[in-house]
Order: C-alpha cells, then sequence, then structure tokens
C-alpha cells in the first residue's frame, strides 16, 4: 500500500514535471488536501469524489470556498505569470464536440501543497525565482467546464513539443487518421481487425474509469499542461491502454501476414507506448500509478482478447444475424456505460467509440457478400512491403486526404440531421444543443449513429468511391 501511495502521489509527478521544465504559478492561499479552504470539484453524483489511496476530497462545489468566498477557478486559473519580451502566448478553443456545459463535474480536487506552508510546490515560481528561457503558453480549455487552467512555463521546448506529439497518438485526430489510413493504404484485414481491439479496449477502460471514480492528480501541485480531458476521472488512463494495445496488437496480427523484422516491429511499439505513457504524466493528467494500471489492465483485456480475434471476426464477416447481433450488442453495452454516472465527457466518447466499432463491423459483413476489399488468400501471404516511390506515395496521400474529407462531410451531415431529429423524438428542447445532449436520451443515440455511419464509410463508403474513381 505504500508502495501504491507513493506511486499515485502528486508530488511525483510535480517532481517529474519539474525535471523536465515546467513551471507554473500557484497562489499561495491554496491549502492542504485535507479539504479545509481548498478550492475543488464535486464528484459527479457524489459528494467529494476521492482516492481511497491518497484520500484527496474536495466536498465543496467549484468556485466555492468555505464562508462563501469565491475560490480561484481551475489549477490557479487567473494567476499570472511574467513574461519575457516576445514570449508567445497561445490560446485554443475548446473541440466542438467536448464544448463546456452545465452539467456536474468529475474530475480532480485542487488543492494545494501544505497548509501554511510558503515553501513553493515543486515546479513553482516564487515571487524572486529567476525566469529561464521560457515560453509562455496557455492551456486548451477543459473539454467539460470551459476552464482554461493556469499559465505556465515551459524551459524544454523539445520535450514539450515530444509529449505533446504523444499525447496526440491517443486522441481522436490521430484516431481519425491513423485506422483509415491503415485500412486504404496498406491492409483493410489488419485495421478492421484491429478498430476491433481498439474498441473494447477502450470501452473497458472508460466503463472502469468511471466505476473506479478517482480524481485527476491535484493542482497544485501539478501544472496542468493539458486541460482537455481533466473532468474525466483518471484511474486507469486510456491513453496508456490504447497505446499499448494499438502497437502492440498491430504487430501482433502482422507479424505472421507481413514480412519485416519482429524485433523492429516490437521496439517501434515499445517506444509508441512510452512515449505516449510518460506524455500523460507530463502533462499532468495522470499519476504513474494510472499509467502503469493502464499498461497491465491493457495487456490482461490482450491476453483475453486477442485469442479470439479470429472467432470474432470470422462471425462478423458470414453469420447470418451477424448485423442484428452487432448493433445490439454495442447499443446495450452503450447503455449500460450511461447507467454509471451522471453526465460527462466520458459518456459522449464511450458512445463514440462503440458506434464506430458497430459500423466498422456491419461494413466488413457488406464487404464480405459484395466481395469488396476481399481478403488474401493463405498462398499470397506473406506480403512484402512495396518500394516507396513519388507515385505510390503521392496516391496514398491522395486518398488519405480525400477520404478523411469525405468522413469530415459525412460526419457534420449526420451531425445536422441526427441531434435535431433525436431531440424532437425525445421531446428535448433543441435550442441549446449543449444542454440537450447531456440527456441521455440524445447523447446516445446521437454519438451512435452519427459515429457508425462513419465508421461504416471507413470500411466500405470511402473504399467503394476509390474503386469509382480507381485510385492507384
Amino acid at each position: 500500500m505504500e508502495a501504491l501511495r507513493y506511486l499515485q502521489d502528486p508530488q511525483l509527478v510535480a517532481r517529474f514535471q519539474n525535471i523536465c521544465g515546467v513551471r507554473g504559478k500557484f497562489s499561495r492561499s491554496f491549502s492542504g488536501a485535507d479539504g479545509s479552504g481548498a478550492p475543488g470539484r464535486t464528484g459527479s453524483h457524489h459528494t467529494g469524489a476521492s482516492s481511497p489511496l491518497t484520500g484527496a476530497c474536495s466536498p465543496k462545489t467549484a468556485g466555492e470556498e468555505e464562508g462563501g468566498k469565491p475560490a480561484f477557478s481551475g489549477a490557479g486559473a487567473g494567476d499570472s505569470v511574467r513574461e519575457l519580451p516576445g514570449a508567445r502566448r497561445r490560446t485554443t478553443g475548446a473541440d466542438d464536440d467536448h464544448s463546456p456545459g452545465e452539467a456536474p463535474q468529475n474530475g480532480a480536487p485542487l488543492g494545494g501543497g501544505d497548509p501554511g506552508s510558503s515553501a513553493p510546490c515543486p515546479g513553482e515560481l516564487g515571487p524572486s525565482d529567476p525566469v529561464l528561457v521560457p515560453t509562455v503558453k496557455a492551456l486548451r480549455r477543459n473539454s467539460l467546464t470551459g476552464d482554461a487552467g493556469q499559465e505556465f512555463l515551459i524551459e524544454n521546448r523539445f520535450l514539450f513539443y515530444l509529449f505533446t506529439f504523444g499525447t496526440e497518438l491517443g486522441n481522436e485526430l490521430f484516431y481519425i487518421t491513423f485506422f483509415p489510413f491503415v485500412v486504404w493504404n496498406l491492409d483493410a484485414f489488419v485495421g478492421r481487425r484491429l478498430i476491433m481491439v481498439w474498441v473494447w479496449v477502450m470501452y473497458l477502460g472508460q466503463c472502469t474509469k468511471d466505476v473506479m471514480g478517482w480524481p485527476r492528480p491535484r493542482s497544485p501541485p501539478v501544472v496542468k499542461v493539458e486541460m482537455f480531458y481533466n473532468s474525466e476521472y483518471s484511474m486507469p488512463s486510456t491513453h496508456a491502454m490504447s497505446s499499448t494495445a494499438i502497437p502492440f496488437s498491430l504487430v501482433f496480427i502482422t507479424c505472421s501476414r507481413w514480412q519485416y523484422p519482429l524485433p523492429l516491429g516490437l521496439g517501434l511499439a515499445l517506444c509508441w507506448c512510452l512515449l505516449v505513457c510518460v506524455s500523460r504524466i507530463y502533462m499532468g493528467m495522470h499519476s504513474v500509478l494510472d499509467v502503469i494500471a493502464g499498461v497491465l489492465y491493457s495487456v490482461l483485456i490482450l491476453l483475453l482478447f486477442l485469442p479470439v480475434l479470429d472467432l470474432i471476426d470470422g462471425f462478423n464477416l458470414t453469420h447470418r444475424y451477424a448485423p442484428l447481433i452487432i448493433i445490439s450488442l454495442h447499443l446495450g453495452l452503450g447503455l449500460f456505460s450511461f447507467t454509471l454516472d451522471t453526465w460527462s465527457t466520458s459518456r459522449g466518447d464511450t458512445a463514440q467509440i462503440l458506434g464506430t466499432g458497430a459500423g466498422v463491423a456491419l461494413a466488413s459483413h457488406v464487404n464480405h457478400y459484395l466481395g469488396l476489399l476481399p481478403d488474401q488468400t493463405p498462398d499470397q501471404l506473406p506480403l512484402a512491403f512495396p518500394a516507396l516511390g513519388v507515385g505510390l506515395v503521392g496516391a496514398a496521400l491522395l486518398r488519405l486526404v480525400v477520404g478523411v474529407l469525405v468522413l469530415m462531410a459525412t460526419r457534420a451531415l449526420m451531425k445536422a440531421v441526427t441531434i435535431p431529429l433525436v431531440c424532437r423524438v425525445a421531446g428535448v428542447p433543441s435550442g441549446d444543443v449543449r444542454k440537450a445532449r447531456q440527456h441521455m436520451e440524445v447523447e446516445l443515440p446521437y454519438r451512435y449513429i452519427v459515429y457508425g455511419v462513419v465508421g461504416f464509410n471507413v470500411l466500405f463508403g470511402v473504399p467503394w468511391l476509390f474503386s469509382l474513381v480507381q485510385f492507384s
């Protein structure tokens, strides 16, 4: 238990950030983790969500202190940071599908260092500290609350950009480009199975996160370099889960199918996994324990899921009632996840993942009967990578750009049609879309239908379009 408490200690995250050159300015009025005078967030419908290891708990509502005095918002938001002449400031708004809403907030209490202590937390700038080659950054807004957090200083630009890239390997922009690229340019067989693994790992990770209900690392002492998912729970890290599942499943699926050195594939998979895992600690989004648990949980899921991958894929392709069972199963899993907690962005993300998985599985069934994207026969294996050339790379990039544009247009069109329709059927006012989407009867079918169509187009609609125009 002592080891687990140590691995979950936010001071461990703060020390790592300090080593990497991340420094934040926190107000000295923050008090300790005992809850006295510490601004905090409520954890869903619980009063003061807490971790059983740290006992950190915040029973007060967001934006309030005892006595009714206003608290600092976010992780020290509003604190000033000294700027050097020519320092660059960047402010990024919330994503369209993760807009701020007036909903109960899941997330970390924001209490800070020791009560009455005047010593700065690791990475904190004191009033007389020298300013070292900083780049002034403003945090990306929180996906639920719109909170932009505090400003911070970056003393090592290389690590900042490296870990920013690493954390993006677990975000939607990566998924909407990586999986289609594999399907359209490399191997549809590998792509559809990889998406199946991703769906199950992410679904189990999101549900486990809501069952555990552990908060994000406290800030201070942690500097929230990223705020986008700060409203969601922390244990386990789904970024760590996906960064374990995707690269190592890719090696597992392709090692006997494609000709390449196995040590090279395992080495690249390990680097991918480590980069994403370390980036979540650097960003202040997860404790070390969250990341380790995410990796081990993902390994356990893969050990149980990969041996039956052939059986599941064969069922999706050939079984007579596969479409009905696929739709019912994924919809049922979505209903279960929506009963775990009050509304948060994780509910919509889970429905989005399940919808994508259902769409891809349905497209696999249709492809099998129409003969689109047929699998290679055993005598054609193993496959060799073609020699790279300008024509080959250009055609691959053209397919990717055109295909992603089709997916984005599909998403926009389906969203514009589905939200008003679902609101009308559910009897929910559609004037304020953000509030309307906080209702399960709107969010679940909206996400499920929109991303189900997007997933279907990844494996059927776009490849069918390519077959008509004959990209080569």
